[in-house]
């Protein structure tokens, strides 16, 4: 049998743009969800536990150079590992 990999301890500030210094890319060989005031979402680009806030798209609106823009959203954030 396979051993499965470890699994880092997720930070108290992620994000998915490898851009950023808040990007950990041994947390992505895994699924990561996010539970933002009770509900799970799949839009999140960036969050902050001890903060208490995410990043996420605002629509189909982007910069001039293609990024989405971002709307960050307050509220009760949490970090886990998806089975």
């Amino acid at each position: 049998m396979e051993q499965a990999k470890p699994r880092p301890d997720l930070p108290d500030r992620l994000s998915i743009d490898p851009r950023s210094p808040h990007h950990v890319a041994a947390v992505f060989e895994h699924d990561v969800g996010i539970r933002f005031n009770g509900k799970e979402r799949e839009d999140v680009e960036e969050y902050c536990i001890s903060e208490g806030w995410i990043r996420v798209p605002a629509g189909k609106t982007v910069d001039r150079r293609g990024q989405p823009l971002m709307i960050k959203l307050k509220g009760k954030v949490e970090a886990f590992y998806k089975e």
